[in-house]
Formats: C-alpha cells, sequence, structure tokens
C-alpha cells in the first residue's frame, strides 16, 4: 500500500484563495442575491435558524452559505449569531452596499463567464471571452444591446464605479483655474455631474457617441444641471474635438485602447486645449514595479478578456510617457485614498 506523502509547507496554503477564487465570488453573489446580507444589516446578529427561516432556504442550505461568507469574513458569528463582516458592515455604513452590489452582478453577469478564456486571451492577443455576447464586432460596448437588459446594467455598474473611484478626480484634483472640461468618452455624465456639483464655477462638455449620450442627457436633466452641462456627438479618434477648454477629460478611457490609441487621443487632447490647458487622465493604475497591487492585477482579466483586444490596466509611468510624447510638461500623478488604485496623471499643453 503506498500514500500520499504529507507536505506541511505553510506556504502551500496561500493557494487556497487561488484555487478556490471562483467560490469564494459565488459566496458573495448568493449572499447578495439571496439578501443575506441586507437581512443582517437590518436585523442582526440573528442565529443560522432564523436566517434560514427568512431567507427561505432549508438549515442545510443556509449552514452551507453562512460557513462560506463567514469563513471569507463577509459575516462573522459570535455566540452563534451571525452578523455582517468588517468589509460588509463598512459597505452599509459609508452607504456603499447598492454600489458593491450592482457591481457583483456585473461580475456575475458579465465578466465571470468570459474569464475562463483567460489564457486563450493571453496566447492569441484577442478579447477572447467576447464569445459569449452575441455579435460579430470584436468590441463588447457594440455586443451589450444583443442582451436584453445588458446595456441597463453596464451602464449602471460603470456609473457605480465611477461613484466609487472618483472622490480623486472630484476632491483632490485641483480646478480652481479650470472654466471649462470636456469629458471625452464621458459616457453617462456620471463624473461630469460630479465635477459640476463639486465645483460650481465649471461648465462641463461631455463627447461621446450618440448612443451613450441619450443616457446622458437624461441623467444631466434629471441633476438640474443642463445649464452648465452639455454634450457632443462624436467620434473620439476621427472627429475634431470642439474648442473653447482649458481641460480635456479622460475618465477610464485610457485602459480600453493600446498604447498606439492612447497616444492618438492624447495629441487630440492637445491640439484643442490653447497654450496653459490641461489633461487629466483617470482611470485606475498599475504599480510601476509590476508587482501589483491585487486589484489591478485580478481586474486586468477582465480588460483582457472583454473589452477590446489591446484593454489593460496600465502602470503609471506608461501613461506619463505617453503624455510627454504627446508634448504636455508639467506631468504629475495625483493618488487616491480608497481601497481601488485609481489616480489622476495631469499634464499642461506649455506656452509659446
Amino acid at each position: 500500500m503506498t500514500t500520499t506523502p504529507e507536505h506541511s509547507a505553510p506556504e502551500l496554503g496561500a493557494l487556497v484563495p487561488v484555487l478556490f477564487g471562483h467560490a469564494a465570488f459565488q459566496q458573495l453573489n448568493a449572499g447578495c442575491q439571496l439578501g443575506l446580507f441586507d437581512l443582517l444589516d437590518a436585523d442582526g446578529p440573528l442565529p443560522a435558524g432564523k436566517v434560514a427561516e427568512d431567507l427561505g432556504l432549508d438549515h442545510r442550505a443556509a449552514d452551507v452559505l453562512l460557513l462560506g461568507t463567514t469563513a471569507l469574513g463577509l459575516t462573522a458569528v459570535e455566540d452563534s449569531a451571525y452578523r455582517n463582516g468588517p468589509p460588509v458592515a463598512a459597505a452599509f455604513r459609508e452607504g456603499l452596499w447598492p454600489v458593491l452590489r450592482d457591481i457583483v452582478e456585473f461580475q456575475d453577469r458579465v465578466s465571470y463567464r468570459p474569464a475562463a478564456d483567460y489564457a486563450e486571451s493571453l496566447r492569441t492577443g484577442e478579447n477572447a471571452g467576447i464569445r459569449h455576447f452575441p455579435g460579430t464586432t470584436r468590441d463588447l460596448y457594440t455586443r451589450l444591446s444583443g442582451v436584453p437588459g445588458l446595456e441597463e446594467l453596464f451602464y449602471r455598474c460603470m456609473h457605480s464605479w465611477s461613484r466609487l473611484s472618483n472622490p480623486v478626480l472630484v476632491e483632490r484634483t485641483d480646478f480652481s483655474g479650470t472654466r471649462r472640461v470636456l469629458d471625452v468618452g464621458g459616457g453617462d455624465a456620471v463624473n461630469a455631474i460630479a465635477l459640476a456639483r463639486a465645483h460650481p464655477a465649471l461648465r462641463v462638455t461631455v463627447l461621446d457617441r450618440a448612443g451613450a449620450l441619450e443616457v446622458a442627457e437624461r441623467n444631466i436633466s434629471e441633476a438640474g444641471l443642463a445649464d452648465r452641462i452639455d454634450t457632443r456627438a462624436a467620434d473620439l479618434f476621427t472627429d475634431a474635438y470642439p474648442g473653447g477648454h482649458d481641460c480635456v477629460l479622460f475618465a477610464h478611457q485610457l485602459v480600453i485602447w493600446s498604447p498606439e490609441q492612447n497616444l492618438a487621443l492624447l495629441r487630440k487632447a492637445y491640439e484643442a486645449v490653447e497654450p496653459g490647458g490641461r489633461v487629466l487622465v483617470f482611470n485606475a493604475f498599475s504599480d510601476d514595479d509590476g508587482a501589483g497591487p491585487l486589484y489591478a492585477a485580478l481586474d486586468n482579466v477582465y480588460f483582457t478578456t472583454l473589452p477590446f483586444r489591446h484593454s489593460t490596466i496600465y502602470r503609471w509611468e506608461q501613461c506619463e510617457g505617453w503624455l510627454r510624447e504627446a508634448g504636455f510638461a508639467g506631468i504629475r500623478r495625483t493618488t487616491g485614498r480608497s481601497w481601488t488604485p485609481h489616480g489622476v496623471v495631469s499634464g499642461v499643453r506649455p506656452g509659446p
């Protein structure tokens, strides 16, 4: 009789959350879908039997769910009563739970299955996960409309991501000398609205394709900001950018395109502003040493498998290099204070 040798290297334990990462997400997803976290926020701490009763689950199912969420720190148990764990409790306390719930739904319905095509995407250099959405185009955005409700989910979740990450843009970036911002690829106007609310002297133009601007115009009207935010339909690459702006903003845009396309966009921004005008690049960044952060490393699975074939969360220094090559000077990075690695890289068009 042969036996498998027992391995005691403690380092191997670090593989558990990686090997079962798909299962970890499903514990979070199930807790959201079944209403566990909302229940515990409203009525917790609760014993397992009460959780089962209130969620309409049998006791085995409730025990399995609570074991999973508690082992992950999403819930906690004390004296046989369950409550939300620190990260979930903080999301409720900060009013961010609806935002995180949207993000979980996006991961479930958009990102999850295509992630299985990550190795194929790396091997071929193509966004292979696009095959999960009907259509013949090679980008995610034009295929979303082929699945009922998915385009609405996409814009709702992008809105939630922006709400989560845009304090570094809205609160930590200096707009004191800025009059007019051109928000290139501004989508549903979430950042334009946030900027206009935070800086009453600003006027903003949202530049995007006509389909996206329908949502933007509705949001602008509902926010009561139609007198300070307008829209302009255009192709980001082929159409000229409107003049009269002293700041061009790329929010969550440069992660979509190739380095060559990003340089082309920044050159268009350079031509769009007068000397002394500036460009702002706002999105998530990876560290210059290539070692992290974990958020960027894992989120790059989505960018590699879905949006476009070259989509990537780039390093700070790459973005700064594009700005210099486009002609901008005074390059500066502004880091955030959140758990997400979002920040702003800015540059100024030099004077004559």
